[in-house]
């Protein structure tokens, strides 16, 4: 049985929450579904080259989270995946629009919250085959 820590995410693990993004669950949950299960390097590329307005602070909280798995738990870098990257609501600000006639309109100005959890990815059989090579040459 796996140890858990705090937050119950395991050893080889590292986590990351956002709160109160000016943007829409719905929106944000779109760019946080082109990052999970992705390589922490690709996520970051996709991120970066994103038209999306919230995918800066979405790659904000990806290098947020490997800083605490390298800094806090000691992980490897160049090996972490995102394993997690979920979405919730935040606070509902209520506006109201002028409309005609005295009337007026509710408007949400909506906000959300960020979960990402990296997690150290174990060395592929493949991948040791090559260490391997690589010291006996």
């Amino acid at each position: 049985m796996t140890e858990t820590k705090r937050y119950g995410i395991e050893k080889n693990q590292a986590r990351v929450f956002v709160k109160m993004l000016k943007t829409s669950p719905q929106k944000l949950n779109l760019v946080a579904g082109l990052i999970r299960g992705k390589n922490v390097e690709t996520a970051l590329n996709l991120l970066t080259f994103s038209k999306k307005r919230v995918a800066n602070e979405v790659k904000k909280a990806v290098l947020s989270a490997m800083a605490n798995a390298e800094k806090n738990h000691g992980l490897d870098v160049d090996r972490l995946i995102v394993s997690e990257a979920y979405v919730g609501k935040a606070m509902k600000l209520k506006r109201f629009r002028a409309r005609a006639r005295g009337r007026a309109a509710k408007v949400f100005k909506h906000f959300a919250n960020l979960t990402i959890v990296v997690e150290e990815k174990a060395p592929t059989v493949e991948a040791k085959k090559t260490a391997k090579v690589k010291e006996a040459k």
